[in-house]
C-alpha cells in the first residue's frame, strides 16, 4: 500500500495529520470532561425545555444507576433504544453508557417483523420506547430476549402543564398512540427516581468495549450489527471534531438536531462532537412537519446544521426559511446522501454558508471524508480523509489503483468497526486480514486527494439518506401468497434522490397494486416502501436463474400500475 497521501497538503489550517485517540479511554470520560468543563451551559433543548450539562450528568447517573442497581443489568449487556428525538434519548443513551452496557439504537418506525429481527440478532435484554412506537413492541416482545421495558410520553420531561397537555393532544386528538400493553413497563420518569436511590457504580471501559450495535444492511440486504467501540466511537469524534473545531466557538455553538439520533451521521456529529465542544443540541422530533421546524430554527440563532440533501432542499422550499437570520450560521454539513449540485448552490445563495458535502459509513462511525468548511463552492466531491485515516481506490483483484482511475473505495482507521455482530462470515468479506474495509462504493481521487464517488454499492438504493437493502424488500414481499417473484430497485425521485419501485410476478391473477401496498406498509418501514409497482409476466435472469436487477433499472416501464 502506498503511503501517499496527496489530501494533506490540502488540509485547512489547524488540521492535524493524525489524532490521539487515547486522549480518552472511552466515550465516558468525553461527556465526564464535557459534564464537568460545561456544567452550567445548556446542553440540548426540545419543545422549549431546556437542559444543562449539569442536569444531563445527574440525569443520566440515575438512569445508569436504575439500570444496574435496580435492573442488575451488567456490563456489556445490551439495551435498545427506540425514540426519536427526545430529552429522554440523550438521558437513557448516556446513562447506559455510563453503566457500561451496549447501546442497540432501533428505528421507531420499524414494523414488528423488523423489530423483532433486531431484538433477537442483538439479544437486547431492556428496551426503552416511546409511546407511539410501545404497540408495535406489544406485537413482538414475547419473542425476544427482552425483559425490561421502560415507556415514556414526548411530554414526559417538559414540564407541568405543557409536558401533560402534549401528551393529551398527541393521544386523544391526534390519535398518534396507539392503545398498547406492556403490563410489567416501567415509566421513564419512575426509572430515574428509583435510580436516584442507588449508588453510581462506575464501569472499566477501554477502548474494544463495544459502545453501539450500530444495524445496518452492509454490503448486502440482512441488517447486521455493525460492532462500534469505544475506540471506534472516540476516534471519529476526534477525527470530525479536529475538522469542525477549527471553526467552532468552544461552548457557544447551537447544532440543529434533525436527523434523528439513532442514525449514525446525527448520533456521532451532533450528540457526541458536539458534546465535547460544549455545544447545544437542539432537538427537532418531527422534522418532516416543515413549517414547525422553520419556526423552530427561528427561536434557535443556530450556528450550526447537519442534514441529508432532502432535509435541506425541503427546508429551501418551505415558506419563510428565506427571511431566517443566517448571520451566525457557519457550519453545514450534509451525509447519508449525495448532495445535488442545484441544492448546494441555492443553499449557499440562501444562507450565505457553504454546504459541504461528507462521506461515511455505518461501519466507519461514520466520518471517513469531509470538504473543507470553507470551500467556496459545490465541487461534487466528497472531500478529503479525515485524521488518522487512510483512503484507497482498489480494482477488483484487490491492488491499489493510481490517481484517476476508478475501483472500489478502501478505507483504514481506527473509526474502522469490529465488525459484524457474532457474523465471522460477513465481517471477513468486508474486512479482510488487514483491516482495510471494502465499502462497495465505486470512486476515484485527484491530484489533490480529492474522492469523488462515481456509482454505489450495486444494488443498494439511497431514500433520503437511509440505505434500502432489496434482498429484505423482497424477502418481505414474498411473504405475500399472491406473489411469485418479486424484484426490487431505485428509481430516481425528486423529493428523496431515489424510491423503490417493485416488478412482480402474480402468483394470483386477482393481486392488485392496492393489495401489494397494504401489505408493505404492514411489514416495511416507511422508506422502504414501494412507490411504484409494475406487473410483469416474467423477470430477467441470469443463465444461473439469478434476477437481473441492473436490466429492470436500465428497461423502459412497461405496464407499470398506477397508485
Amino acid at each position: 500500500m502506498s503511503n501517499e497521501r496527496p489530501w494533506l497538503k490540502h488540509y485547512p489550517d489547524g488540521i492535524p495529520a493524525q489524532v490521539d485517540i487515547n486522549q480518552y479511554a472511552s466515550v465516558v470520560a468525553v461527556l465526564d470532561e464535557a459534564f464537568e468543563r460545561f456544567r452550567d451551559r445548556p446542553a440540548f433543548t426540545n419543545f422549549g425545555k431546556q437542559i444543562s450539562y449539569g442536569q444531563l450528568d445527574e440525569l443520566s447517573q440515575h438512569f445508569a444507576n436504575y439500570l444496574t442497581g435496580e435492573l442488575k443489568l451488567s456490563k456489556g449487556d445490551r439495551i435498545a433504544l427506540m425514540m426519536p428525538n427526545v430529552l429522554q434519548y440523550p438521558i437513557a443513551l448516556f446513562g447506559a453508557l455510563r453503566a457500561g452496557m451496549v447501546v442497540v439504537n432501533t428505528n421507531p418506525m420499524y414494523t414488528g417483523r423488523e423489530l423483532k429481527h433486531q431484538l433477537e440478532d442483538a439479544g437486547a435484554k431492556a428496551i426503552v420506547v416511546l409511546d407511539n412506537f410501545a404497540a408495535t413492541l406489544q406485537q413482538v416482545v414475547a419473542e425476544t430476549s427482552i425483559k425490561h421495558i421502560v415507556t415514556t410520553g414526548i411530554g414526559d420531561l417538559l414540564g407541568f402543564p405543557k409536558g401533560a397537555l402534549i401528551n393529551f393532544v398527541l393521544k386523544h386528538v391526534k390519535k398518534l398512540v396507539p392503545a398498547f400493553q406492556l403490563p410489567h413497563a416501567v415509566r421513564f420518569r419512575d426509572a430515574l427516581a428509583r435510580g436516584a436511590t442507588h449508588p453510581a457504580q462506575k464501569a472499566t471501559l477501554n477502548h474494544d468495549d463495544i459502545a453501539f450495535l450500530q444495524y445496518t444492511g452492509g454490503t448486502t440486504g440482512v441488517a447486521k450489527g455493525a460492532m462500534l467501540t469505544h475506540g471506534n466511537m472516540v476516534a471519529n469524534m476526534m477525527q470530525a471534531g479536529a475538522w469542525i473545531g477549527t471553526n467552532a466557538k468552544l461552548g457557544h455553538e447551537v447544532i440543529i438536531t434533525a436527523l434523528p439520533l439513532y442514525h449514525i451521521f446525527s448520533l456521532t456529529a451532533n450528540g457526541l462532537v458536539f458534546m465535547r465542544l460544549g455545544g447545544l443540541n437542539w432537538l427537532i422530533t418531527n422534522p418532516r412537519d416543515m413549517p414547525g421546524f422553520v419556526k423552530e430554527l427561528k427561536k434557535s440563532q443556530f450556528t450550526a446544521l447537519t442534514g441529508v440533501n432532502t432535509l435541506f432542499n425541503g427546508l429551501l422550499n418551505t415558506p419563510g426559511f428565506a427571511e431566517l437570520d443566517f448571520s451566525r450560521l457557519h457550519l453545514t454539513l450534509g451525509g447519508g446522501m449525495a448532495v445535488q449540485r442545484a441544492v448546494a448552490e441555492r443553499w449557499k445563495k440562501v444562507t450565505g454558508c457553504t454546504l459541504a458535502e461528507a462521506y461515511g459509513l455505518t461501519e466507519t462511525s461514520p466520518a471517513v471524508c469531509i470538504n473543507p468548511l470553507d470551500i467556496k463552492a459545490y465541487n461534487a466531491s466528497i472531500g478529503l480523509p479525515v485524521p488518522s485515516t487512510d483512503v484507497a481506490i482498489w480494482s477488483e483483484d484487490g491492488k491499489p489503483l493510481p490517481t484517476g482511475e476508478v475501483g472500489e473505495l478502501m478505507v483504514h482507521g481506527p473509526q474502522v468497526m469490529k465488525g459484524y455482530w457474532q457474523r465471522p462470515d460477513e465481517t471477513i468479506k468486508v474486512l479482510g486480514d488487514d483491516g482495510w474495509l471494502h465499502t462497495g462504493d465505486i470512486a476515484r481521487m485527484d491530484e489533490n486527494g480529492y474522492f469523488y464517488i462515481v456509482d454505489r454499492k450495486k444494488d443498494m438504493i439511497l431514500v433520503s439518506g437511509f440505505n434500502v437493502y432489496p434482498n429484505e424488500v423482497e424477502d418481505a414481499v414474498m411473504l405475500h401468497p399472491g406473489v411469485a417473484e418479486v424484484a426490487a430497485v431505485g428509481i430516481a425521485d425528486e423529493h428523496s434522490g431515489e424510491a423503490v419501485k417493485l416488478f412482480v410476478v402474480r402468483k394470483d391473477p386477482n393481486l392488485t397494486v392496492e393489495d401489494l401496498k397494504q401489505f408493505c406498509r404492514d411489514n416495511l418501514t416507511g422508506y422502504k416502501r414501494p412507490k411504484i409497482i409494475e406487473f410483469r409476466d416474467s423477470l430477467p435472469k441470469s443463465n444461473v436463474g439469478k434476477i437481473l436487477r441492473r436490466e429492470l433499472r436500465d428497461q423502459k416501464p412497461a405496464q407499470v400500475a398506477a397508485g
